[in-house]
């Protein structure tokens, strides 16, 4: 559950990932098993959502099938070239003489001093004339939020099933 105060109630404990010792928590495990860790013989571990969301377990239409104790998303994410909405970069030119060598505001044009040559040798487009940008960091990927305790009981009423 989560909880305002700056310490975890008594019969409570952070959900931080922490292993508890199966002797001293058997009402525990037997609800959680080893679902976030531990080697299920003498512990198991608490959920961790340090940094984390919980979503429901299981599936429905049109949502990603999820299982207990499943780990998704990530804090901070580069965007790859296949993640990027397709698009095209066009260049515009002017059908008539140039009149300024300034480029800032301005379309490529026809000149009166030639600007192709016959042969080996031609050069490519400046860099920056159509290039790329970007700087491929990582991005904050999360929704506005605040921060609080989640907590879990370890000791009190046991939870019945149905």
């Amino acid at each position: 559950m989560l909880f305002g105060g700056n310490f975890a109630p008594r019969g409570w404990m952070d959900c931080n990932g922490q292993l508890l010792a199966i002797s001293s928590n058997t009402a525990l495990f037997s609800l959680l098993g080893t679902i976030y860790g531990g080697d299920g013989r003498t512990t198991f571990a608490l959920p961790d959502l340090r940094g984390r969301l919980p979503i429901a377990a299981g599936n429905g239409p049109g949502l990603t099938s999820r299982s207990q104790g499943q780990k998704a998303g990530q804090e901070l994410h580069t965007l790859s070239l296949n993640e990027m909405g397709s698009h095209s970069h066009t260049i515009t030119a002017a059908d008539a003489d140039a009149t300024t060598e300034d480029p800032d505001g301005n379309l490529f044009a026809t000149s009166t001093d030639p600007l192709y040559r016959s042969g080996p040798g031609a050069g490519t487009l400046a860099a920056g004339a159509a290039g790329s940008s970007g700087g491929d960091q990582a991005h904050e990927n999360r929704m506005p939020s605040i921060t609080l305790r989640w907590v879990i009981c370890v000791q009190g009423q046991f939870p019945s099933r149905n």
